[in-house]
């Protein structure tokens, strides 16, 4: 891969995260899933509504749970991991 190759999946990957909407990743390790909530259109939102999916889960049962507020475009909203 040359150097301009490098350089524009570098560009597009930037650009990519400045213009993807705002998400939250939660990940759970029983049952073993991560989840995606969203999309937001700004940070402060989809912090606002983090706590209330993690207490959802919590009331489902779900174990370990971790949460995190990022910009992405998830393939999947829910993906089950094999343990």
């Amino acid at each position: 891969m040359g150097f301009f190759d490098v350089a524009k999946e570098v560009v597009s990957g930037l650009v990519h995260s400045l213009t993807a909407d705002w998400w939250v990743e939660v990940t759970t390790i029983n049952p073993a899933y991560t989840y995606y909530f969203g999309p937001f259109d700004t940070v402060e939102e989809a912090q606002a509504a983090q706590a209330g999916y993690i207490e959802d889960l919590a009331l489902e049962g779900a174990q370990e749970i971790t949460a995190e507020v990022k910009r992405c475009s998830p393939q999947e909203i829910t993906i089950a991991h094999s343990t």
